[in-house]
């Protein structure tokens, strides 16, 4: 920007303000030089045209949403992303952006995922949604979907962090997604301009984001090669907890996750694994209440339930480990089906990822 760094940019305008403006600001080569330009960057500032900025103008105007911009210097710039190293300069905001004050937990995962992380990425965002984390994802296809929807699901806050302008959601299959965020008080915020079109190279800076506004990371299930690891790193270089789910060994799926845990990230089985770092934050009231409400919660046949995973199981394998006839054990299979408990797979039973 101007050939000086945008935050640098950005602070000079703050101290500006601070000081306080002249009341006639048409002299505006003396605002400019105030704010440390000199005078070649202010030639070129006078070089860009009006039209460069009328389609944003005519963005934050658009009647039918609400839209914003939130600069480094402003006061509702969020204050843990203003804590990272490398700050965007401006935040194009869509919805309620006084979501991007709340507590957050980023949850992250790869696009091509199992039953095991789909289930389990559903139940921890609703489950941390509900005991009032703000769940904050990339809008990518795959688990960053999952943990929206199911923050959603329990009309939990969920932010959405786009690698493309506001303007072009990406990818476009999300883009009802996206709307139904906006409509249940959610909110989308990128740094690039509103028409931006997403490139390859804006993801990992959007990662940055992601975990710079989040008071740690949760990695759900990733493979080595997942850019939801490039999360991770940020979140540690950023000084923010990173958490795991763990998962099944033959889960190409979970190596990612698995190298995190080896690495020192909290492992996590439950959601309270996560919440009792951020009770400062949260309700520990409701955190308790919640929980106790869910264990009370009677699952149909639970011995059958317990030995049901996410990886297919024969019937003559559960009757074997519970030492019940093959009869009995299909009686009750297919009233836990009827109870949208499990499901048939190719190989036998599993969980229904949908609980």
């Amino acid at each position: 920007m101007l050939g000086i760094g945008k935050i640098t940019f950005f602070k000079r305008i703050s101290q500006l303000f601070k000081k306080g403006l002249p009341e006639q600001l048409s002299d505006v080569p003396f605002i400019l030089t105030s704010i440390g330009l000199s005078n070649s960057q202010q030639s070129r500032f006078f070089e860009v045209s009006y039209l460069h900025f009328e389609p944003m103008l005519d963005w934050l105007n658009a009647a039918d949403q609400q839209n914003s911009i939130i600069a480094y210097c402003d006061v509702d710039y969020p204050l843990l992303l203003k804590q990272i190293s490398s700050p965007p300069s401006l935040l194009f905001v869509t919805g309620n952006q006084q979501l991007l004050h709340s507590p957050q937990i980023a949850m992250v995962g790869s696009r091509e995922f199992s039953e095991y992380g789909a289930q389990w990425g559903r139940y921890f965002a609703g489950e941390l949604a509900i005991n009032g984390l703000t769940i904050t994802s990339g809008l990518a296809l795959g688990l960053d979907a999952i943990c929206h929807r199911g923050a959603l699901e329990v009309s939990g806050n969920t932010i959405a962090v786009l690698g493309s302008g506001n303007a072009n959601i990406t990818p476009k299959a999300n883009l009802r997604l996206a709307n139904d965020i906006l409509a249940q008080n959610g909110v989308i915020v990128s740094e690039f301009s509103p028409f931006e079109a997403a490139r390859p190279e804006y993801f990992p800076r959007r990662n940055r984001i992601i975990s710079g506004l989040s008071l740690g990371t949760f990695v759900v299930e990733a493979s080595e090669k997942s850019g939801s690891l490039i999360t991770a790193r940020y979140a540690l270089e950023q000084n923010r907890d990173v958490f795991a789910l763990p998962g099944n060994i033959d889960n190409e799926n979970c190596n990612g996750t698995h190298s995190l845990i080896k690495q020192g990230a909290y492992l996590v089985t439950k959601p309270t694994d996560i919440l009792e770092h951020y009770c400062g934050y949260l309700s520990t009231v409701n955190m308790q209440q919640h929980e106790s409400s869910k264990q009370t919660n009677s699952i149909l046949y639970p011995e059958i339930f317990a030995v049901i995973h996410h990886q297919p199981i024969a019937i003559d394998l559960i009757a074997e480990q519970l030492n019940l006839t093959i009869p009995e054990v299909t009686s009750k299979l297919l009233d836990m089906e009827l109870e949208g408990l499990i499901k048939t797979s190719t190989g036998g039973y599993i969980r229904n990822r949908t609980l």
